[in-house]
């Protein structure tokens, strides 16, 4: 039998899709209040990998990242989607989101998203939240799966997340007590 063990402290990430470029400054502002500190704030890609979110949102979507200082307890996963389903809405116009927020889990062997979505690869965690592994860390690459985004496929999101990865080896190096984690809200 194997012995239970703590969980490994995560790094936060938020993979963001946006039509309010004027929004930006107050949209990070939010996310610091809510998270704590930046350490990783990605370029913005034209989000041209599916016309999925057209209808809601509108063209002109622009994708990007951020990291945060704070590393996270994976059993916090529901509890930030849904948080970052709150802040949705206080974006959202006329009942149509104009921000999506989609928060991550990067450790040190894979990136898992948060979804309220059910799907056959994706395992329920708590709160109508589903977790699903949408990269994993092999032999110094990322390796995509069958039902990986497109745009989490592309070597420029890669090399964001090997960026954001090097970021959490030197906190766990500098930091391997539970000071650095994000306070639990429940």
């Amino acid at each position: 039998m194997g012995a239970i063990e703590p969980f490994s402290k995560t790094k936060l990430i938020m993979g963001i899709l946006s039509t309010l470029p004027e929004a930006k400054e107050v949209l990070r502002h939010t996310l610091v209040d809510e998270f704590g500190p930046i350490d990783y704030e990605s370029q913005e890609f034209d989000f041209n990998f599916t016309d999925y979110y057209v209808p809601e949102m509108g063209s002109g979507i622009k994708r990007f990242f951020y990291s945060f200082v704070n590393l996270v307890n994976p059993d916090q996963l529901p509890d930030i989607k849904i948080r970052t389903n709150t802040l949705e809405e206080k974006f959202a116009e006329r009942g149509n989101r104009k921000i999506n927020l989609d928060p991550g889990l990067l450790s040190l062997s894979s990136l898992i998203l948060a979804t309220t979505k059910n799907n056959v690869h994706r395992i329920p965690l708590q709160k109508g939240i589903y977790g699903e592994v949408t990269l994993m860390y092999v032999n110094r690459e990322y390796q995509t799966l069958p039902w990986t985004y497109a745009d989490y496929r592309t070597k420029a999101f890669h090399q964001i997340f090997k960026e954001m990865r090097t970021l959490l080896k030197k906190k766990l190096r500098a930091c391997p007590d539970s000071s650095l984690l994000l306070p639990d809200r429940n």
